[in-house]
């Protein structure tokens, strides 16, 4: 059946009405604290089914195409697969991946704006032929060794409200689609659409605005070459709230009629990513070291001291890091804020703290500063919203060791996909009971992905 792996090594517990996730991460930690203590995901896949259907109904007919960078475990893939979502991949290793779902290549787009020949050659080879371009010398990469390829033009936005300049690192302006369409033409490559791209935390929604006139000017110039357009991507940025949706779809969808109605033969197609995966994933790891510091090298440069001399400060070592699960933190802050696993009093005191990977690196710092009640060696820590940018390849430094992963879904959330047939026997396979007194150990109930 499309959709899955025949040698997938994972399983899927189904929570009946009286289990929650809580339960699952409780039973986990239980079982950690007795075999080794090692960081492990517990991942929510009815949240996908959940995104999807919410997409459906927000955002129908933009068709999702889910960039597997995002987070690349076979339960993500699978699942997604199954409810008919494309794939939009930036590696080899990625195409390889969503080809083995049995996915076929009209439903994936290769979107790496740096592309390898050889990768370009892989994806000719495997009849990927839609792939993304916004220079010349992209361009002649791509009619070399793709000469099938379908090129979709990435412009670029004007974000200027976003924190990150991004948008402005990949995309070619209005002018300069004149000069690839002129070149396109002399090497005979097609260009059968338009992509553009606006940050997630671009408040403005005036960018979108801009971006999709900027589009159909571009259509209209793609006329006059004689190529024939009939895809628009409207990129990612969607993070994953209701709330944003609405306001998105609120905003373009008077234009998408004005512009490309459904007569004109455009499909639209956009790539919400960490929108399906992030508040899927919560991430536990276990604290492997502590230890007391002078308040004044805890705190940001610039911020005054304001606590009593007498309180003790803490650093905590945790066994993840920027080499592992945080890696985005290398880029971008942190969306997610530590829970205490342990029980602790309301009235228990707080005390300023950090958190540090297990590298002894400068770089592996995953929180500078926030209060926690007094922790042991041992303890365990919580982080929801860590299933994008997480679960993707992840660096072997110092020893890192990959966090398990625990795939769960409740039944309401399975009779849902029975209820939209995409359930199977197939499907059926990859999951087993899960009690409302939970004792399941990970050797035995719980496959993980490698």
């Amino acid at each position: 059946m499309k959709g899955f792996l025949e040698d997938a090594n994972y399983s899927i517990g189904l929570l009946d009405e009286g289990a929650t996730l809580a339960d699952v991460i409780d039973n986990c930690i239980y079982e950690h604290t007795h075999s080794g203590k090692r960081a492990f995901y517990v991942g929510d896949l009815g949240k996908l089914v959940k995104k999807n259907t919410q997409w459906q109904n927000v955002m129908a007919p933009i068709k999702p195409f889910y960039p597997v960078r995002c987070n690349s475990t076979p339960g993500v893939l699978e699942i997604l697969g199954t409810l008919g979502v494309g794939f939009a991949c930036s590696s080899k290793s990625e195409m390889a991946l969503v080809q083995d779902l049995g996915i076929s290549p009209e439903n994936m787009i290769y979107t790496n704006p740096c592309k390898q020949a050889s990768q370009i050659k892989y994806a000719a080879k495997a009849g990927i032929n839609i792939m993304t371009c916004d220079n010349d010398i992209e361009l002649k990469k791509i009619a070399r060794n793709h000469p099938n390829a379908k090129l979709l033009l990435h412009i670029a936005t004007e974000d200027i409200t976003a924190d990150e300049e991004m948008n402005m690192k990949f995309g070619t302006t209005l002018k300069n689609c004149r000069h690839l369409m002129e070149c396109a033409k002399e090497l005979g490559v097609q260009i059968v659409g338009v992509k553009f791209h606006v940050s997630g935390s671009c408040k403005e929604m005036q960018t979108y605005i801009h971006a999709i006139s900027d589009a159909r000017c571009v259509f209209d110039m793609a006329e006059e070459f004689g190529f024939k357009m009939n895809m628009l991507d409207i990129g990612g940025g969607f993070t994953g709230s209701e709330l944003q949706l609405e306001e998105v779809n609120h905003v373009i969808r008077p234009l998408l009629d004005v512009y490309f109605p459904k007569e004109s033969g455009v499909n639209v197609i956009a790539e919400p990513g960490c929108y399906y995966v992030s508040s899927a994933f919560t991430l536990a790891v276990n604290i492997i070291a502590k230890k007391t510091v002078e308040y004044d090298k805890l705190l940001p440069s610039g911020v005054e001291q304001t606590r009593n001399d007498d309180e003790p400060v803490f650093t905590y070592y945790i066994n993840d890091g920027v080499y592992g699960s945080f890696a985005s933190k290398l880029s971008e802050k942190l969306n997610t804020i530590p829970e205490v696993h342990k029980k602790y009093k309301e009235d228990e005191p707080l005390f300023a703290s950090s958190l540090w990977g297990p590298s002894c690196d400068e770089l592996d710092q995953i929180v500078e500063n926030c209060l926690l009640p007094e922790l042991s060696v041992g303890d365990w820590l919580i982080f929801d919203n860590m299933g994008s940018g997480t679960l993707g390849e992840q660096s072997t430094f110092n020893d890192y060791q990959r966090p398990l992963i625990y795939y769960m879904m409740s039944f309401s959330d399975w009779d849902e996909m029975q209820d939209a047939g995409i359930a199977s026997d197939t499907l059926m396979k990859n999951f087993f009971f899960v009690p409302s007194c939970i004792q399941l150990s990970p050797e035995d109930r719980f496959s993980t992905a490698a």
